[in-house]
């Protein structure tokens, strides 16, 4: 018997099996968006200062 012809099809090869919460072109990663290094330090100052006082 040849089991390769039994089940179901195969999907494409290649291609990823769910999108990305955080994938390009999204509202939370646009194209040509550019990450602003202040606003990434504030982020980062702003966690370590929240994480400090629990």
């Amino acid at each position: 018997m040849d089991y390769s012809k039994s089940g179901g099809a195969k999907g494409p090869k290649g291609q990823p099996r769910h999108k990305e919460h955080n994938a390009k072109g999204t509202d939370k990663n646009p194209f040509g968006g550019k990450n602003d290094k202040a606003a990434l330090l504030e982020r980062m100052k702003k966690a370590a200062a929240e994480k400090k006082a629990e």
